[in-house]
Formats: C-alpha cells, sequence, structure tokens
C-alpha cells in the first residue's frame, strides 16, 4: 500500500466514532510493570477519562513487543493500533476530542513546553532511577523486568534494556549524574509545575487538558510506587498543591475505577 493511501485509510479510521470495545495494553501491573511505564499507562488513562472515552485496560507480559514503536502503553481502536501519549492525543483528535481546543496559540505553547519539561526531567529521572541507580535495580528492577519468562531469558532481556536505558542516559548527558543530582532536577521540575500550577484546579484553570494527564500520571505514580526509598516522592510531597492536584484528579476521574484502579 502506498503512503498516500495508508494516510487515506488512516484518516478513514480516525474519523470512525470511538467504539466501546478500545483497550489500552500495559504490562502485568502486580509484579512487572515498572515505575516509567505506569507513568505513561497512567497518564493516557486519565487523558482518555477527560476525553470521556472508555478504555478497557488489559495487561500483557509482552506488552513492550506488541507495541509498533516497543513503548507501553498503547490502543487498540478499531483496526488502529497507536502508542504513546503524544500520538495518541492526535488520534484522538482526529476523532473529534480535544481537551487543548480551548487555548490560544501562546497557551499552547506553553503547554507543549510544559510537556516536553517533564519528559525531559521527572520521565528520565524515572528511568535513571530505574537502570542507573544500583540498589533499585539489584533489589526492584531486574526481578520485576524479567519476571514473566524463564531463566536465563529473564536475565538476558533485563540487562539487555539495561544496557541500552544506560546508553541513552550517556547520550543525553545523565550518564554521570549522581542520584542527589537527579534528585535536584526532579525537585527543580516540580518546583516548576507548582508554580505554574498556582491556586488553580487545573494548569489552565478551570478545565484539564493532555498536560495534566501527563503531569498527573507521573506524580501519582511517584508517589504511590515503592522503591528501595522514599527520596524521590519526598521531592512531589513537599509541594501541597501538586498533592492536592493529583488527589483532586484521581477523586474526579477514577473514583469509580475500582479493582482496575492501578
Amino acid at each position: 500500500m502506498s503512503l498516500v493511501a495508508e494516510a487515506f485509510v488512516s484518516q478513514i479510521a480516525a474519523a470512525e466514532p470511538w467504539p466501546e470495545n478500545a483497550t489500552l495494553y500495559q504490562q502485568l501491573k502486580g509484579e512487572q510493570i515498572l515505575l516509567s511505564d505506569n507513568a505513561a499507562s497512567l497518564a493516557v488513562q486519565a487523558f482518555l477519562q477527560m476525553c470521556n472515552l472508555p478504555i478497557k485496560v488489559v495487561c500483557r507480559a509482552n506488552a513492550e513487543y506488541m507495541s509498533p514503536s516497543g513503548k507501553v502503553p498503547f490502543i487498540h481502536v478499531g483496526n488502529q493500533v497507536v502508542s504513546e501519549l503524544g500520538p495518541i492525543v492526535q488520534f484522538v483528535k482526529a476523532k473529534g476530542h480535544s481537551l487543548s481546543d480551548g487555548l490560544d496559540e501562546v497557551q499552547k505553547a506553553e503547554m507543549k513546553a510544559y510537556m516536553e519539561l517533564v519528559n525531559n526531567m521527572l520521565l528520565t529521572a524515572e528511568l535513571y532511577l530505574q537502570w542507573c541507580d544500583e540498589a533499585t535495580v539489584g533489589e526492584i528492577t531486574h526481578a520485576r523486568y524479567g519476571s514473566p519468562y524463564p531463566w536465563p531469558l529473564n536475565h538476558i532481556l533485563a540487562y539487555q534494556k539495561q544496557w541500552e536505558v544506560r546508553r541513552k542516559m550517556k547520550a543525553i548527558g545523565w550518564g554521570k549524574k549522581t542520584l542527589d543530582q537527579v534528585l535536584e532536577d526532579v525537585d527543580q521540575c516540580c518546583q516548576a509545575l507548582s508554580q505554574r500550577l498556582g491556586t488553580q484546579p487545573y494548569f489552565f484553570n478551570k478545565q484539564p487538558t493532555e498536560l495534566d494527564a501527563l503531569v498527573f500520571g507521573h506524580l501519582y505514580t511517584i508517589l504511590t510506587t515503592q522503591l528501595t526509598s522514599d527520596e524521590l516522592s519526598e521531592k512531589v510531597k513537599n509541594y501541597s498543591n501538586l498533592l492536592a492536584f493529583c488527589r483532586r484528579i484521581e477523586q474526579h476521574y477514577f473514583e469509580d475505577r475500582g479493582k482496575d484502579w492501578p
């Protein structure tokens, strides 16, 4: 199929209404999924909840390998498979659902800048903690990441992923950072988010955008994930308006989730 034909098919599919059987895939919730992937999955779930679009969460041990980009979460909607928050936001927008249409161009640019900040600081810090902090790697990461697979595949896959992430960290200048430096970066990111939020219910006043979904996904997961120490979550707890923000979204969008709540 030509690129033009593929684009036409995608456009037609995107124009179809949102189905009741839309599915989100992530790794196994209790024993496998890591902090960064859990945060990414929760951000997409929050975004879809905010759009009032139904989604069923399905956990698969091989979700990472099922994803077209190799990253989770991904959604299966009709005959379309889309992974990661950014492309999912665009896909949902093509179906006529947008959280940021009410923003002007300056506000949209600001929203994107803060989303970049979260991805560059919080997500990178989560990856660093998982794969570069020796205590976390030894006590949590390797065991969880390889848990669905038999020996020696569990070790092979974990070391392969660790090498991949550490190579990325070196490429972006995080390879020689200490844990204290990473935690300081997290604190600076939280401070910037706290100042932008202020006393508003959401980052752009009364209605949530994809920025709110992204921030909630990361902060809530950091606050509720047990690690080798509380140092990471303590950085978030220093900002009372961010804690209130997380509680607000949890109560408004996830209170009836019951056992599906991560």
